[in-house]
């Protein structure tokens, strides 16, 4: 069996074959313009970005693996071969390492840290007194997936107020929970802080907007982990300068990497991260696809399968 990966460039490959170690009996991992590897070859690929048309030159593909929880940039090819399934990387380590982020950008706002790194940077002993608790501010979910429901889990030790939106009900231990476009309105209206944790979908694009953000209460804070289509910047910024919005935590952008011109590195009031909430090592995600190699190939059902009716 061979593998080839597209993730990291062709220096990571090397990383990514010792991810996969023994896991997998048989199993070749190899660079995704190796020489040596025709399409024919092919049986299982681990990409992020893949070229449009490639994936489906390889005949005898049994699955497509991404290397983020996130697909998006797959399903932009128009080729795709029909019937091959599309796994989203979602180890544990991923749910986690999201829930961490979520909270230290949550705690991050509520202690004014974007204003303290600014006084450090120009050496001044800033006072800085914090109006509330974080304790004291409801934090809102949009998307209850995985990550959204360890991010709560996490709040809710600490003692924070949660709630949460999704497109279907859920129901989560000691989380006021909102679903539908019927009910986004009341769950928005109740958070002092606003997390986004949605996919991206024909839906979510464009979402975080004036419109959106309007119906926060002043000065709210504002998470954004989801994916970069979701937000107009400029709405933001504006929001962040008119007091509608107090601070934000944006870690997704269009495009990718934030240019270097654009206005949100230097705002007073954004911690600007660089797509890494939730990022697990090389080596959990190859554990994570090993596992569900192996699963396929004892004829098993390959866990968090992209379905095209969501978009996610």
């Amino acid at each position: 069996m061979i593998l080839v990966v597209k993730s990291g460039g062709p220096e990571a490959v090397l990383e990514w074959r010792r991810g996969f170690g023994d896991l997998v009996p048989g199993l070749e991992v190899r660079d995704w313009n190796d020489p040596d590897v025709t399409p024919e070859m092919v049986d299982y690929a681990l990409v992020w970005d893949p070229e449009p048309g490639r994936l489906a030159a390889m005949p005898r593909l049994r699955a497509i693996f991404g290397s983020g929880a996130g697909v998006d940039h797959i399903v932009a090819d128009p080729t795709l071969p029909p019937g091959v399934p599309i796994v989203r990387c979602v180890p544990e380590e991923a749910t986690q390492r999201m829930g961490e982020f979520v909270v230290w950008s949550v705690l991050s706002l509520a202690k004014e840290a974007r204003r303290m790194a600014l006084a450090q940077v120009a050496s001044e002993w800033a006072a800085v007194d914090p109006p509330f608790a974080a304790a004291d501010r409801t934090v809102g979910i949009m998307g209850l997936g995985a990550m959204g429901q360890r991010s709560a889990e996490m709040l809710r030790a600490l003692g924070i107020p949660v709630r949460g939106w999704s497109r279907s009900r859920k129901s989560i231990p000691g989380v006021e929970c909102f679903a539908g476009a019927e009910e986004r309105d009341a769950f928005l209206a109740g958070c002092d802080v606003l997390v986004c944790l949605l996919p991206a979908t024909a839906e979510t694009q464009g979402l975080i907007a004036a419109p959106l953000l309007a119906k926060l209460p002043r000065g709210a804070g504002l998470v954004q982990v989801g994916r970069g289509a979701q937000q107009v910047l400029p709405d933001i910024i504006a929001a962040l300068d008119s007091g509608q919005l107090s601070g934000a935590v944006l870690d997704v952008f269009t495009p990718e990497p934030l240019p270097a011109g654009s206005p949100a590195w230097a705002h007073p009031s954004i911690i600007v991260t660089p797509h890494v909430a939730s990022l697990p090592s090389r080596a959990e995600r190859a554990r994570y696809v090993a596992r569900a190699i192996a699963a396929l190939e004892r004829g098993e059902t390959l866990p968090h399968l992209y379905d095209p009716a969501r978009g996610y």
